[in-house]
């Protein structure tokens, strides 16, 4: 007979787990750069706002204080994922506790989150994702508690919770509507009769409500982002794609989810949480009918692998079984590794999946959001070029005599973000830009006579070569890897005419920031 840990023994293997999980995302977190979007949340963190163009208030809000306290490096930037990927091994492990599974099931669901793919890479990078995980698994577990101890403080925590988890992301709706579905048809209706339930909807609701003012005063740009990314990325997913997408999301963790939502669903152990497991699966479909991206689902998972692990718990009583589960996940992970963790350089990594692309047929990892594949996934594209972009724009900023009449404008928010966050060590000013939440920030009216401007694009266009009688060429992103390869900078000058009064002819023509 196996002698259980003892419950020190237990925190101990959770505490390195966690550790090991934090660890292993700081120790490459420099063997790319900044991802795209990471410069643009930076760039939020510049311009507090109690609302964004495609985001709620709340990464920004986190990336000021980043800013505030340490400053806009990489190291900065991938810190706080990290850090939260740690805590997210305990809250899973206290999941499982709550679940009544023993500390072998403990210790293993901390391994299915350290495996985990979307750990591994949402984790990495700042963006709303990662909290996003985070806060549908903590919510799970209010409910959980709230079920388990019937104390109504948890439904008041759930309502505060709840309401920052909605200025995180939006896609927080598909859980909420999956569990009010199931709670109401449920014998666990009794909820919506508790008072420090609608006190927590209430807190919930004054959370919220700042960004639904800044909604309504900004004519929803929510609606209008949605609109764009249907028409630009969702029309290129079906819901045959989103399936299998599944299966690169959760690789070695099928090994606990697969089992895991069965004995959710099914085993009489669980019948006290089995309507969690219902509103998982509501959501999921609702995302898949929806044709939502494959990583909205992320959230789910957490849960569904704390109760495979109290599967396999009760399955497995011999040591060596207990040891071959978590011994067999950690060695499959470790070939997968460098597609959802950049742990080698770009160069490396393309070819490394090149080979394993021909080798093995698969290769949907190399797809992009418009289903065009690539030699690295898309993350890791945006990645690269965004150091280059800023020195050879600081390069075209040292040409200019008159600092006072220049201007740096750049086509897209990828570029801007790059400018406004890695600039700042080569003294370059902010730039001006349409996309993104930079439209609420580019100035109407400039200060200044604008005799020399920096153009950056993929392109010169014809209408701003048109405006000076002086466009050259500085420089263009060389790495060929680059999702942003070929980006140009352009030193334009000697105005033929006022640019002051063809850039707010172009300010009115510009609605929106999509």
């Amino acid at each position: 007979m196996v002698t259980s840990p003892s419950r020190k023994d237990n925190l101990f293997w959770i505490f390195l787990i966690a550790l090991a999980n934090t660890a292993i995302h700081l120790c490459f977190y420099n063997t790319l750069g900044f991802h795209r979007d990471e410069l643009l949340y930076f760039s939020l963190g510049q311009h507090l706002s109690t609302g964004y163009a495609s985001v709620p208030p709340f990464i920004g809000l986190m990336a000021w204080c980043m800013i505030h306290l340490f400053g806009p490096t990489l190291f900065v930037a991938r810190l706080l994922p990290a850090i939260f990927s740690g805590i997210m091994v305990f809250l899973v492990a206290a999941i499982v506790k709550e679940f009544r599974g023993g500390p072998y099931a403990r210790i293993l669901a901390a391994i299915g989150i350290l495996v985990y793919p979307v750990n591994l890479r949402a984790f990495y990078l700042f963006e709303p994702v990662f909290f996003d995980v985070f806060f549908w698994t903590l919510i799970f577990y209010i409910l959980i508690r709230w079920i388990n101890t019937h104390k109504e403080r948890y439904l008041l925590l759930l309502g505060i919770v709840a309401g920052i988890a909605v200025m995180n992301k939006y896609s927080v709706f598909f859980q909420f509507f999956g569990l009010i579905i199931v709670f109401i048809l449920s014998s666990r209706r009794e909820l919506f009769s508790k008072r420090l339930f609608w006190t927590g909807i209430l807190l919930a609701f004054l959370i919220i409500l700042p960004n639904f003012v800044w909604q309504v005063s900004h004519d929803f740009p929510v609606v209008t982002h949605m609109k764009a990314l249907r028409d630009s990325q969702l029309v290129h997913v079906n819901r045959l794609t989103f399936l299998t997408d599944q299966l690169f999301i959760l690789l070695t963790s099928l090994f606990l989810v697969l089992p895991g939502i069965i004995y959710l669903l099914f085993s009489t152990k669980m019948k006290d949480w089995r309507l969690l497991g219902i509103a998982c699966i509501l959501a999921f479909a609702i995302l898949m009918l929806l044709r939502g991206k494959s990583y909205y689902t992320a959230g789910i998972y957490p849960l569904i692998i704390a109760a495979g692990a109290c599967f396999w718990e009760n399955l497995f009583h011999g040591k060596s079984l207990r040891l071959t589960l978590p011994a067999l996940m950690l060695l499959i992970t470790l070939p997968i590794l460098p597609a959802v963790l950049p742990v080698q350089n770009a160069r490396s990594m393309a070819t490394g999946f090149s080979w394993f692309q021909k080798m093995t047929g698969v290769g949907s990892f190399l797809r992009d959001e418009k289903g065009i594949y690539h030699s690295l996934p898309q993350d890791y594209a945006d990645m690269l070029g965004w150091d280059e972009l800023a020195k050879i724009t600081a390069k075209a900023y040292r040409q200019v005599p008159d600092k006072k009449s220049c201007l740096i404008y750049c086509e897209n928010y990828g570029e801007a973000g790059a400018i406004m966050v890695l600039g700042k060590k080569y003294g370059l000013p902010d730039p001006v830009c349409f996309s993104e939440s930079f439209y609420y920030w580019a100035p109407r009216k400039l200060e200044h006579e604008i005799h020399t401007l920096i153009y950056i694009n993929d392109e010169p266009g014809k209408d701003v070569q048109a405006l000076f009688a002086d466009f050259r060429l500085i420089g263009k992103i060389s790495d060929t890897l680059a999702r942003e390869y070929g980006t140009s900078v352009y030193l334009a000058s000697r105005p033929r005419n006022s640019f002051n009064a063809a850039w707010e002819k172009r300010v009115r023509q510009v609605r929106s920031p999509f």
